[in-house]
C-alpha cells in the first residue's frame, strides 16, 4: 500500500484494481487506530547484556508465567483419568457398585472435557505469546541491522542477514510456541506421574526408575552432542544457500549477459548439497534416538505387567492399581518420547538463538560518542586536518588536508583505488578516521550525534538506490513530511518536470525495483531531487555522473548547477567535465593529496593534473576522430 503525502490521506494501491481498492479503503475505515509501535533505537554505544533466551522472555515474564499456569492445570486435568479408571475398577467393579462406575466415568468424560479446553486456552495463549515475541525480535534485529557500520555490510553476504531475519527467527519462534511450552507440559507431566507411579507402588515405581530412566538419560546425553552438531551445520547450510540465492538474484543481468547460468546451478547444487548432508544426519541421529526410546520403553512396559500380575496374584496389588500404574507407565513414557522429538525443536531454535546472539553482539564502529551534542545550523566549511585512514592493516588515507569554504566546490580526481571514495565515506562519518579529525565549521565530526550530521548532509552515490514505493516516496525519502508542492519543486529544480507528464499517476506512479523501468538518467536526478529536498548544507556527490551517457551527464549536470547553488559541494570526479565545474581540484594519488588549486591553475603547473587533462583531452579528440560514417549506409563506427 502507498500513502499519498501531503493534502491527500487517502491509501493508494499500487496494481490493484479500482473496486479492489475501493473494499479495501472501506475495511481500512473500520480498522482501528493501533498507533505506531515504539521501537528503542539509538546510535550510541550501547552497554546491553548479550542476547539469550532469558534476555528475550524477561520483558514478558508475567504473560510466561500465566502460559505455564495453564500448562499445570491441563497436566492435572488429563492425569486425572487413571485415578479414576482405578476407582472404577476397584470400588465399583469390583466391589459390585454401579453406581462408582458411572461416577467415575463421568469424572473421566469431565476432565477431559476440561483438559481440552485448558489445552486449547494454552495454545491459544501461547501461539500469541510467541508471536508477539517473534514481533519484538524481528524489530530488534532490524534496528540493530540498520545501526550497524558500513563495514559489517562490506564483510558480511547480505544473505547472511536475510537468514537471520528470516529462517533463523521462525526456527526461534517454532522453539518458542512448539518447544519450551511444550517440554514444560511434557516435563511437569513426567514429574507428576512420576509422583502417581510412587503413590500407586513404591517398589514397581523403583524397578521403573532404577532400569528405565538411566537407558533414557545415556540415549538423551549422546543425542543432545550429536544433534546440537547437527542443526549449527544446518543453519550454516540454509544461510549458505540463500545468501547464494540472494547473490546471483541481485546479479541476475551479469549472469545472463557472461552465459554463466549452467556452472551457476553447479554451484548452489554444491551449496545445496553441503545443507543437504547436514539435514540428513540430523534426521538420522533422530531416527537411531526415537526407535531406541520406543523399544526401551515397550520393554519397560512388558516388565511392569508381568511384574504387577505376580504382586496382583499374591494379593499384594490390586486390579485397579495395576492398571492405573499401565496407564500411567504409557503416561511416563509418552512425555519422554515427545521431548525426544521436541528436542530437535529445541536444538533447531538454540542453534537459531546462537545465531542471532553473534548478530545482535555486533557493535558499530560509528556510534554517537557519550558526550556527543546536537550539529546547529552550519555555514558549510570543511576541514580535513591530517587525516589517516585504513580499512585493514594498509593505510588508503595517509596525512590528507585541506579546506573548503562554505558555498565553495572541491572535485577530488585521480585513479581508481587513489582514495576519493574514501574521503567522501569519511566526510558522510559511515567511517571514522583512523588519526586526525575532520571539522564542519569548527566541529569535530565525532563531537555531534550522526543523526544531527547527516540531517545537513546530502549524498547522492554513483549508482541512484531508488526504493519500492511511488515517486513521491522515493523522492521525499530524506524528509517523508514534505508537502506534494516541495516534492514537485525540487522536481521541477533537477529539470524532471517531462517525466512527471509521462508518468500515468504522476507523483504516486509506482516505482519498480531500483527503478529498472527508468533510464540512468532519470534515476540519478531522482537521487538529485532526493538529496535537494532535505535542504542540506554541504552535498557530496560520489561519481554521480560517471555512469551516463553524454546526453543525461548534460542534464545532470545542468540539474547539479542548480542544486549546489549557494552550497558546499565535493564532488568525486571520474569525467574532468564534472572537475572543471569546480572551484577547486584536488588531485589524490596513493592515498595522498599530491596538488589543489583551480582548473586553470593546476594545467599551467604542468604536474599530475596537466597529465590527467591531456589524457582526458587526447582520449576525447581521438574518440571524435574516429568516427566514421559509411556513405550510402548510415552507419557510424567509433
Amino acid at each position: 500500500m502507498i500513502w499519498q503525502g501531503g493534502g491527500g490521506g487517502s491509501p493508494l494501491f499500487a496494481g490493484i484494481p479500482r473496486e479492489v481498492a475501493h473494499r479495501a479503503a472501506r475495511l481500512m475505515e473500520r480498522e482501528p487506530d493501533w498507533g505506531l509501535p515504539e521501537v528503542p533505537f539509538s546510535l550510541r554505544a550501547s552497554d546491553q547484556p548479550r542476547f539469550t533466551l532469558w534476555v528475550l522472555l524477561a520483558p514478558r515474564r508475567w504473560a510466561l508465567l500465566g502460559a505455564l499456569l495453564l500448562v499445570a492445570v491441563e497436566t492435572v486435568l488429563l492425569q486425572a483419568g487413571p485415578l479414576l479408571t482405578k476407582v472404577g475398577i476397584d470400588a465399583g467393579i469390583l466391589g459390585h457398585d454401579f453406581g462408582v462406575v458411572v461416577a467415575a466415568g463421568a469424572g473421566y468424560a469431565l476432565t477431559m472435557v476440561l483438559g481440552g479446553l485448558a489445552t486449547g486456552a494454552r495454545v491459544a495463549w501461547t501461539a500469541r505469546l510467541a508471536a508477539a515475541l517473534a514481533y519484538d525480535l524481528r524489530v530488534r534485529v532490524f534496528a540493530h541491522v540498520q545501526r550497524l557500520s558500513l563495514d559489517f555490510f562490506s564483510e558480511q553476504r547480505s544473505g547472511r542477514v536475510m537468514t537471520r531475519m528470516t529462517n533463523d527467527i521462525e526456527a526461534m519462534n517454532q522453539m518458542l510456541q512448539n518447544g519450551l511450552v511444550q517440554i514444560a507440559v511434557q516435563g511437569l507431566t513426567a514429574v507428576v506421574v512420576a509422583a502417581l507411579l510412587f503413590a500407586l507402588n513404591w517398589e514397581l515405581a523403583a524397578f521403573t526408575m532404577a532400569v528405565v530412566v538411566p537407558a533414557m538419560l545415556a540415549l538423551s546425553i549422546w543425542f543432545r552432542s550429536a544433534s546440537e552438531r547437527g542443526y549449527r551445520r544446518v543453519r550454516d547450510g540454509i544461510a549458505d544457500v540463500l545468501a547464494d540465492l540472494a547473490e546471483s538474484l541481485a546479479g541476475i543481468r551479469v549472469v545472463a549477459a557472461f552465459n554463466r547460468a549452467a556452472r551457476n546451478v553447479l554451484q548452489h547444487r554444491r551449496i545445496n548439497r553441503t545443507y543437504r548432508d547436514a539435514e540428513v544426519y540430523t534426521a538420522h541421529v533422530t531416527a537411531v534416538y526415537g526407535p531406541a526410546t520406543t523399544a526401551l520403553g515397550l520393554v519397560a512396559q512388558v516388565l511392569i505387567v508381568l511384574t504387577g500380575s505376580f504382586l496382583v496374584v499374591h494379593r499384594q496389588l490390586s486390579v485397579g492399581s495395576l492398571t492405573a500404574f499401565v496407564l500411567y507407565m504409557t503416561s511416563f513414557f509418552a512425555p519422554l518420547q515427545q521431548l525426544v522429538q521436541l528436542y530437535s525443536t529445541y536444538q533447531a531454535g538454540q542453534a537459531a538463538v546462537a545465531k542471532l546472539a553473534g548478530l545482535l553482539a555486533v557493535r558499530p564502529s560509528v556510534v554517537d560518542g557519550p558526550d556527543a551534542r546536537e550539529l546547529p545550523l552550519v555555514r558549510g566549511e570543511v576541514v580535513f586536518d591530517r587525516v589517516w585512514f585504513a580499512y585493514g592493516v594498509e593505510p588508503v588515507l595517509e596525512d590528507v588536508s585541506f579546506r573548503v569554504q562554505p558555498g565553495h566546490r572541491l572535485a577530488l580526481v585521480g585513479a581508481t583505488g587513489a582514495g576519493k571514495s574514501t574521503i567522501a565515506k569519511l566526510l558522510v562519518r559511515l567511517y571514522d578516521p583512523t588519526r586526525g579529525r575532520i571539522t564542519i565549521d569548527g566541529h569535530d565530526l565525532r563531537s555531534v550525534t550522526l543523526s544531527s550530521l547527516r540531517r545537513q548532509l546530502g549524498v547522492v552515490p554513483q549508482e541512484a538506490f531508488l526504493f519500492a514505493g511511488s515517486v513521491r516516496d522515493n523522492v521525499a525519502f530524506g524528509r517523508p513530511e514534505a508537502t506534494d508542492g516541495e516534492v514537485l519543486d525540487a522536481l521541477r529544480v533537477v529539470g524532471l518536470e517531462g517525466l512527471l507528464e509521462r508518468l500515468p499517476r504522476g507523483l504516486d506512479t509506482p516505482v519498480r525495483e531500483r527503478g529498472v523501468a527508468l533510464s540512468s538518467g532519470e534515476r540519478q536526478l531522482l537521487a538529485l531531487a532526493r538529496a535537494f529536498l532535505v535542504r542540506p548544507r554541504i552535498l557530496v556527490l560520489d561519481e554521480a555522473t560517471s555512469n551516463l551517457d553524454l546526453a543525461s551527464e548534460a542534464r545532470v549536470e545542468a540539474a547539479l548547477d542548480a542544486v549546489l547553488e549557494g552550497r558546499t559541494a565535493i564532488l568525486v570526479a571520474h569525467r574532468l567535465s564534472t572537475a572543471m565545474r569546480a572551484d577547486a581540484i584536488a588531485v589524490v594519488e596513493g592515498g595522498r593529496i599530491v596538488e589543489m588549486g583551480s582548473h586553470a591553475d593546476l594545467v599551467a603547473a604542468g604536474g599530475p593534473y596537466a597529465r590527467l587533462y591531456r589524457t582526458w583531452m587526447s582520449h576525447l579528440e581521438g574518440g571524435w576522430r574516429s568516427r566514421r560514417v559509411i556513405r550510402g549506409t548510415g552507419q557510424v563506427l567509433c
